[in-house]
């Protein structure tokens, strides 16, 4: 998020970013805007965001797939699978965030947001006209209650944004005031975002109870019908009051918005290449090239394009369960990341094509450059916790590269690093001290068949080093509650990451989830180093101080070795039936969440 990012983002200059419009970056006055730092890009007075067309119609329809299922229509808690979608276009938050800026909002539900330079304190100030989609008001109560039950009786991610309110309080018919207990200036911004639901709507029922009944929100879209497990369908609201809003001009343009569940990958694009679906992501290079030539590609009723974007790569890989103690030396994760052959599994599944995660921030500026030793300003933050941190966290890090499909020189190492954690072979068996083997389940859900084949390649390496391994797949249902409750011993793990890095740190990474279930702390990583370098991201007051302190995160979550990574998409391979259009102007995420079908529109 430093000033070097902003250099970087398309059509802005960095005079614009950092304070030449009329918003106030604080001071206690109340703005229809905030930035994470300096002053947002847009003008009050903006009548579209950059990326979205105005003029666009409205109408139409879009059918959409996902390889999944749902048995629940709250996405908020921990029990049940909802669709991310009931969210999405059904609830909307205080204000809203352009895909053209790091970390920017703008007003939705609330016409001002109010804090000092310190920010220990939001006030938010309700606009008039707000409703939900029965057509009663949107209320300070609301905003209060709706904070209160998603911090204690939603899902874990919404539970420390809570835990550091000290005061929450009605100001006056329109306004509500949160003041913190602790420095976190990113906080203003996380409640913004915080989902606004009808209090009157869960009098005298149990929110955190899994069930199929719509949800009452203020968003452009309301459940038309669904059928659990199978589809779910959203239909334009024409009453939705904000519908005219500068920050909605251009948005939310499709009369319906379907989603069709598949159970596995194949059966959901050969839904697409037979007309039922009407865009389709292709997440595979090799695919892409090789199966995009059926006839409908041929004669033009299905168009194709490569959306690229300036995000982080995020991490995605097989995650270790370090609770399990075969995992808990950092030396045997080193030697199975050793033995995964990276450049033999992207030639296999991928042709090759696709480029390595090397660090959690990779492919951005705010990440560690791999094998190159730590900034002065990251290294000064990780000295404290010199002693507890894992080789190369400070002098450098990169990932093993094999040579050949028999990665021999790699599986050597992983032989010598295994035996100085205690392991041996015995009779053709990696065991401990014990005579216990090693050995381990890859826990996958039924359909995942990249996944699959990865995992697949991966057990005949490791059956050179003695070691034992399967794989399970498993329903939907039954692999959120295992997850949850960390039931495993190796799982495939993504966690996508934006230039602006916040409180979502902790709940990935934080130490608390180590025991706490239903965290995105799955590999268990338990670092007090990783702690305060997200502690050091939330109380940053320049852009340097903010940039060395996710450098110094990355440094710690890479070092650690906690994931086997695998690859990343510079770009978002989609392909859609003719007829439906997105603005040639594209935002620096590119393809994330608010771009499709957000900013898409039908002839």
């Amino acid at each position: 998020m430093g000033s070097h990012i902003f250099a970087r983002l398309r059509g802005f200059g960095l005079a614009i970013l950092l304070g030449a419009t009329a918003f106030p970056a604080w001071g206690d006055s109340p703005s229809p805007a905030i930035a994470m730092y300096g002053a947002p890009a847009l003008p009050p007075d903006f009548v579209a965001l950059p990326y979205a067309n105005a003029e666009a119609p409205k109408g139409g329809r879009i059918i959409l797939g996902e390889r999944a299922s749902f048995d629940s229509l709250n996405p908020f808690i921990v029990k049940g699978i909802a669709p991310s979608q009931v969210s999405t276009f059904t609830v909307e938050t205080l204000m809203g965030r352009s895909l053209d800026e790091p970390f920017t909002l703008y007003g939705l539900l609330a016409e001002s947001i109010t804090t000092d330079e310190s920010r220990n304190y939001a006030e938010f100030t309700l606009r008039p006209e707000a409703r939900f989609s029965d057509g009663s008001p949107v209320t300070p109560e609301d905003v209060i209650w709706s904070f209160e039950v998603l911090g204690t009786e939603g899902q874990p991610r919404y539970a420390t944004a809570w835990s550091k309110i000290a005061k929450a309080e009605v100001t006056g018919p329109r306004s509500v005031r949160f003041t913190f207990n602790t420095m976190d200036r990113e906080l203003p911004l996380v409640l913004a975002l915080r989902p606004i639901l009808k209090k009157a709507q869960w009098e005298g029922r149990e929110f955190a109870e899994a069930s199929l009944e719509i949800p009452v929100g203020s968003g452009p879209y309301v459940i038309d019908r669904f059928e659990a497990g199978r589809y779910i369908s959203f239909r334009r609201n024409p009453d939705w009051w904000g519908k005219d809003l500068p920050f909605n001009k251009g948005l939310h343009n499709l009369d319906e918005i379907r989603i069709e569940y598949f159970g596995v990958d194949t059966a959901l694009f050969e839904a697409f290449k037979g007309g039922a679906i009407s865009a389709f992501r292709e997440l595979n290079p090799a695919k892409w090239a090789s199966n995009f030539d059926f006839p409908a590609v041929k004669s033009g009723d299905v168009l194709k394009a490569e959306i690229p974007h300036q995000r982080p790569s995020g991490i995605e890989g097989f995650a270790f369960n370090t609770r399990k103690p075969q995992f808990a030396d950092w030396r045997v994760r080193e030697a199975l990341i050793l033995a995964f052959n990276f450049e033999l599994v992207n030639q296999t599944l991928n042709g090759g094509a696709q480029p390595r995660i090397t660090s959690y921030f990779g492919n951005s500026v705010l990440g560690m450059q791999p094998g190159a030793p730590a900034s002065a300003k990251a290294r000064a933050l990780l000295e404290p916790f010199a002693a507890s941190l894992l080789p190369g966290a400070l002098d450098g890090y990169a990932l093993p590269v094999a040579e050949g499909e028999a990665n021999r020189r790699n599986l050597r190492q992983a032989n010598r690093l295994l035996e100085e954690a205690g392991w041996q072979i015995t009779d053709g068996k990696l065991v401990d001290a014990s005579g216990h083997p090693f050995r381990f389940e890859i826990l996958l859900t039924q359909g995942q068949d990249e996944m699959i084949g990865a995992a697949t390649i991966y057990i005949e390496a490791l059956k050179r080093l003695g070691i034992e391994a399967w794989i399970t797949t498993v329903d939907n249902a039954q692999y959120k509650e295992r997850v949850n409750e960390y039931r495993f011993d190796m799982t495939h793990y993504i966690r996508s990451l934006s230039l602006s890095p916040g409180n979502e740190q902790t709940l990935y990474w934080g130490a608390k989830g180590v025991t706490e279930p239903g965290t995105r702390n799955w590999p268990g990583i338990d670092s007090p180093a990783a702690d305060a370098m997200i502690e050091a991201m939330l109380s940053a007051r320049s852009p340097e101080d903010f940039d060395a302190a996710v450098e110094a995160l990355d440094r710690v979550l890479t070092s650690g070795r906690y994931v086997i990574p695998l690859w990343f998409n510079k770009v978002s391979r989609i392909a859609w039936r003719k007829g439906l259009h997105y603005p040639e102007r594209l935002p620096i995420y590119g393809d994330w969440p608010g771009w499709q079908p957000e900013v898409w529109w039908a002839e």
